[in-house]
């Protein structure tokens, strides 16, 4: 319960984060901040064995 509890506030950490940095960095551009949240997602996923395997439904 203690893995879920620590995972559950980093991701919440994350978040409000990326929440900041929207209204920082991207004057509260929700637009520029979903696409570019997208791209960066797919980055991540893609980058490390080169496919898309991870989002293909089963």
């Amino acid at each position: 319960m203690a893995v879920v509890i620590g995972l559950v506030l980093i991701w919440r950490g994350v978040w409000y984060a990326l929440d900041w940095l929207d209204v920082v960095l991207l004057g509260n551009n929700h637009v520029v901040s979903v696409v570019g949240g997208i791209i960066a997602g797919l980055l991540i996923l893609y980058l490390p064995d080169k496919d898309l395997k991870e989002i293909q439904k089963l």
